[in-house]
C-alpha cells in the first residue's frame, strides 16, 4: 500500500544531504513550508543553496535559516523585502552569495526542470547585467537570453490538502511556486494542512500529482473546514 505520510518533521527531512540545493515554495509569507524549513535547524545541514521567490520574511522560516548561517547561496527574484533585513545584512558582510533571477524566469527554469527541458530562450533580461556571460540569440528581431533548467536536490512544499498517494491541492495564493518546485526536485517533501482519504480529492482539482511527491507530514492549523 502506498502511503507517503510520515509521522514527524524529523522523519520527513531524513536524508537531506549537506550542501543541498533546496527549492522553496512560497510568495512572501504565503504558501511557504515554514515548519519544514525550521526543521532543518534541528539538523547539522549547512552550505545550502536556496531557491525561493524572496529572501524570507520576519524572523521565521527562510529568514531564520539565513540568520543561523546555514545558507551559502540564494537564488531569488526579490532579495530585499519589507520586514526583514537578514539577507541584506549577510550580503553586505560578504557572508552569502546571490544569483538574481527575474520572477517569471525563476518559475520557468523550475518548470523546465520538471518537464525535462534542459534550457530555453527568453527576452527577459536581454541587454541588462542579468544577461552577462549568457548566450544571446535573435528571434524575430529581438534578443533572447538562454536560461538553463533549475533542478533541486530537495523541494519543501506547503499544500492545502494531500492524500496518501501524494496528490496535492493548494489554497488560493498559496499555490504560487509550490507546483513547479515539487516537480523540479529529486526529493519532494510536503507540509500539508489537511489529510484526505484516497479518492476524497476530486481529480479535477488536483494540481500536483502524487508522482512528484515523496514524503508528506500533516501539520494542521486553523479551521479544518476552511
Amino acid at each position: 500500500m502506498i502511503n507517503k505520510f510520515v509521522p514527524t518533521i524529523a522523519a520527513a527531512l531524513e536524508g537531506v544531504p549537506q550542501a543541498a540545493t533546496l527549492l522553496l515554495g512560497g510568495f512572501g509569507a504565503v504558501g511557504q513550508a515554514n515548519l519544514l524549513i525550521e526543521g532543518l535547524l534541528e539538523t547539522d545541514l549547512r552550505d545550502l543553496t536556496v531557491v525561493a521567490n524572496n529572501a524570507g520574511y520576519g524572523g521565521v522560516g527562510l529568514a531564520r535559516l539565513l540568520k543561523e548561517g546555514r545558507v551559502r547561496k540564494l537564488i531569488c527574484s526579490y532579495p530585499r523585502i519589507a520586514g526583514s533585513t537578514v539577507f541584506e545584512d549577510l550580503y553586505r558582510a560578504g557572508r552569502i552569495e546571490l544569483e538574481l533571477t527575474p520572477q517569471g524566469t525563476l518559475a520557468e527554469r523550475m518548470r523546465a526542470a520538471g518537464a525535462g527541458i534542459p534550457a530555453f530562450y527568453t527576452p527577459t533580461g536581454a541587454g541588462t547585467q542579468l544577461a552577462r556571460g549568457k548566450e544571446v540569440c535573435d528571434f524575430g528581431g529581438r534578443p533572447h537570453v538562454l536560461e538553463t533548467a533549475l533542478h533541486g536536490d530537495v523541494a519543501l512544499v506547503e499544500s492545502w490538502e494531500a492524500d496518501r498517494w501524494g496528490n496535492l491541492t493548494y489554497r488560493k495564493a498559496g499555490r504560487n511556486f509550490n507546483p513547479v518546485c515539487a516537480a523540479a526536485a529529486r526529493l519532494t517533501i510536503v507540509q500539508t494542512q489537511h489529510r484526505r482519504e484516497l479518492g476524497e480529492i476530486d481529480p479535477e482539482v488536483i494540481v500536483t500529482p502524487g508522482i512528484f511527491v515523496d514524503r508528506i507530514v500533516h501539520v494542521p492549523y486553523g479551521d479544518p473546514q476552511d
